[in-house]
């Protein structure tokens, strides 16, 4: 029977309500006037954070004839999808202020946003489709905001490589339904045994490779650094990190709920991809100077250690809430470092932040707490969520990945020194003044919930523990 409960989408259904709400108020405010559609916007995440946390302890189920799944994963994605989209409102405050497009601005965000969360907790290959293009159809425009020839350039590839893996991801999708006769993870999970092993893996890395693009993965990461570097400041915030939210997550439950019994390796194909990227990223970085290039390419190392616990879906207690805790450690950190960048947009390269420390302390501290924090520093969250993870692969019996991912991570270090130490270093330069705006006190922010997220590990490990919604 279909189990229709809309209630069980409150967050989401809120979510989509501000975006047409946003929409028409764009339309009648005056072009120069568009704040109220910020407000919404923010009104919007908090009341959806407020649903998410009175849902949190309900039981695990499916709704919708099973294609949705509510569960731990899931919450957790909403949890972490909504506090980003507050995180960087922060960011574009002040770049969108009184901007003819601004009301724009947010109604994309928005359902990006709410596409990102649906990937989440898609539980059928035709919900995971329509999420990922729903999740990828405003990124094209929120890419190509800025309207300039390096914003274009990047947005035209994006754009290409999104279409032809959404195309490969449809096409894998419609070669497990033709074996498995259902398109539902449990459908998948009871007939993908008994069919042919090539085709079964044909259609999983097709359907895999819509996810890994929406990651920013190997082989689907070409889009990331140019996009980071073309596109405006808060954008490139954005586009780094909340896609890879929903993807992580629809990566994680399409293995642990429908491609365990499936007859073929598909962990180990993921484990390599995991190992391809990590690599492939942090050698990228190793030569940039361009900031924003930079996290670009930082951000593409960060999902191959996102990976590894993917890698080890259903294989242990640790996998999941492993997962969920780096996602969100990784959120705030990577969006704390994108709002030093927005806080001060005329310092393109790493030369440029020389004697930060001296100009702007706070800011400098900010920056230093977030660098640090991606490396996977203590008392940091991401050291929090990255030994966890790690933790998780060697009980999955990857301990091969682990030291990959350990050489990779002193490796690191390397890129995110050569910006902090100029940062850090006298300048010769009085000191700058100016107020501090709200990319400012968003890194501060951030920074700080990094530094107190770390120390919380075991609440938040206790909080992310519970199973999928399979059925």
């Amino acid at each position: 029977m279909m189990n229709e409960d809309p209630l069980a989408l409150l967050p989401e259904i809120i979510l989509a309500v501000a975006a047409v709400l946003g929409l028409l108020l764009g339309s009648y405010l005056p072009r120069q006037r568009q704040w109220p559609v910020r407000l919404l916007t923010a009104v919007a995440c908090v009341a959806g954070l407020v649903a998410t946390v009175l849902a949190w302890g309900d039981p695990v189920r499916t709704v919708f004839g099973g294609s949705y799944a509510l569960d731990v994963a899931t919450n957790a994605g909403r949890t972490v999808v909504l506090a980003a989209v507050l995180l960087t409102l922060g960011v574009s405050a002040r770049e969108f202020r009184s901007s003819p497009r601004e009301s724009e601005w947010y109604v994309l965000v928005l359902l990006a946003a709410l596409g990102t969360i649906v990937l989440t907790g898609a539980n059928d290959l035709l919900l995971l489709v329509a999420a990922y293009l729903l999740a990828s159809i405003p990124l094209y425009a929120i890419a190509g905001f800025a309207k300039d020839d390096l914003g274009t350039e990047g947005t035209l590839k994006f754009y290409l490589l999104g279409a032809l893996l959404g195309i490969t991801m449809l096409a894998g999708a419609t070669v497990l339904f033709g074996v498995a006769r259902g398109t539902g993870y449990p459908e998948l999970q009871s007939g993908l045994g008994h069919a042919p092993a090539a085709v079964v893996a044909v259609g999983f890395i097709g359907v895999l490779a819509g996810l890994l693009f929406k990651m920013g993965a190997v082989p689907a990461h070409f889009w990331i650094p140019d996009v980071a570097e073309g596109t405006r400041p808060p954008a490139a915030a954005f586009l780094t990190t909340v896609p890879k939210i929903g993807g992580v997550i629809a990566a994680y439950r399409l293995l642990a709920a429908g491609m365990t019994d499936a007859g073929v390796d598909a962990a180990l194909l993921v484990a390599l991809v995991a190992a391809a990227t990590m690599t492939l990223g942090n050698l990228a970085a190793f030569f940039q100077r361009d900031v924003r290039r930079l996290l670009g390419y930082s951000t593409i190392s960060q999902v191959g250690y996102l990976l590894m616990a993917v890698a080890v879906a259903g294989r242990g207690s640790l996998a999941l809430p492993s997962t969920l805790l780096y996602l969100g450690a990784y959120a705030v950190t990577n969006l704390g470092a994108f709002a030093v960048v927005c806080a001060l947009p005329q310092r393109k390269t790493i030369e440029e932040y020389h004697g930060l420390l001296r100009q702007r302390p706070w800011l400098a501290l900010s920056l230093v707490v977030c660098l640090l924090g991606l490396v996977g520093t203590p008392p940091t969250a991401v050291f929090a969520g990255k030994l966890t993870i790690f933790t998780a692969a060697l009980d999955g019996g990857y301990a091969w990945l682990v030291v990959v991912a350990a050489v990779n991570t002193v490796a690191s270090l390397f890129y995110y020194l050569r910006w902090i130490a100029p940062a850090v270093r006298p300048a010769a330069v009085p000191p700058t003044g100016g107020s501090e705006g709200w990319a400012s006190l968003t890194a501060y922010v951030a920074a700080l919930a990094s530094l107190v997220l770390g120390p919380l590990t075991g609440l938040l490990l206790t909080a992310f523990r519970g199973g999928l919604a399979l059925k």
